[in-house]
């Protein structure tokens, strides 16, 4: 009789104790180890960050990172299984998806910026860049100011259309913005002539220019619109315990031998699905973020030491 009781409390306490662990969690790792699944929001055309490959799959630098931080989490919850759901974001919907719950993690190319952190997270830096123009040789443009009075597209929803915005009043130019759904709409106009230049993330324009039919007929700025600027994973905001896995999860692959080799995969080896190379090995001021990583979205602060 005692030994049945002593072992009904302890069935109890146990109950108790997982109860309570269950009801410790909250936000996103809440939901996931309610629903069993998590959601990652990619992108179609960032190549190499997030991009569809020949059987229409999302593939990419970033989605890589993005699976490493999903075996995080399915390890932090103890789970036996993770379902992966994928949902398709641009540049316009990816903040709404991500504050409205239908995404969990988006993994693309999304700049880490200080207005756009009143609305959502990020995680450590995986990329630097700078928002340049790409063009036809011929048209023979060279600076932002050669840009004045002529057409260019930038992609909807992006931090380099309103920095073409700014320079456009600063400077009193006179361009003819015309804003794209997407990064490959954005190109394609360039490439038919219906504008002269497309302002965007300088590595998003390599990545099209090195898928286009003749790379050698365009060229990117050395003229800027920005000082390099972060990319990073971005996550709901307020949600610290899911900000702490995360954050660890890019960390840890980031300061190990992984980090540089998934790098090295995507921007100095032949990717899908046309063998393409982009040949842009790692700076020192991204190595430098690797060793230390951080989620500041200051330009400033992306400096090599």
């Amino acid at each position: 009789m005692k030994r049945t009781r002593i072992f009904g409390l302890a069935l109890a306490v146990a109950f108790c104790g997982c109860a309570a662990n269950a009801e410790e969690l909250t936000g996103t790792l809440r939901n996931i180890k309610e629903t069993g699944a998590i959601t990652l929001g990619y992108r179609d055309s960032s190549i190499p960050f997030s991009y569809l490959d020949d059987n229409q799959k999302p593939v990419g630098y970033a989605m890589e990172i993005c699976y490493r931080i999903v075996d995080a989490v399915k390890k932090e919850l103890k789970l036996d299984k993770l379902e992966i759901r994928l949902n398709p974001v641009t540049s316009a919907t990816r903040i709404p998806l991500m504050a409205n719950g239908t995404v969990d993690l988006e993994c693309g190319s999304t700049t880490n910026n200080a207005e756009r952190q009143k609305q959502v997270w990020f995680t450590n830096t995986h990329f630097l860049t700078a928002s340049r123009f790409v063009s036809k040789k011929s048209s023979n443009i060279k600076s932002i100011d050669d840009l004045k009075g002529k057409s260019v597209v930038s992609t909807s929803g992006t931090t380099n259309i309103k920095q073409l915005n700014e320079a456009n009043s600063a400077r009193n130019l006179g361009i003819n913005i015309i804003p794209a759904k997407d990064h490959a709409e954005a190109f394609l106009m360039v490439e038919t002539d219906r504008a002269a230049a497309f302002v965007m993330d300088d590595i998003l324009l390599a990545s099209l220019v090195a898928g286009s039919k003749d790379p050698s007929a365009y060229v990117i700025s050395t003229d800027a619109f920005s000082k390099a600027e972060p990319y990073g994973i971005m996550l709901r905001k307020d949600d610290v315990a899911f900000k702490k896995v995360v954050d660890a999860a890019t960390a840890a692959l980031y300061q190990g031998a992984d980090g540089q080799k998934i790098y090295d995969k995507w921007f100095t080896q032949k990717i899908p699905p046309k063998g393409l190379n982009l040949n842009v090995p790692m700076s020192a001021e991204l190595k430098h973020e690797f060793a230390k990583p951080s989620d500041s979205p200051d330009p400033d602060s992306y400096k090599a030491m």
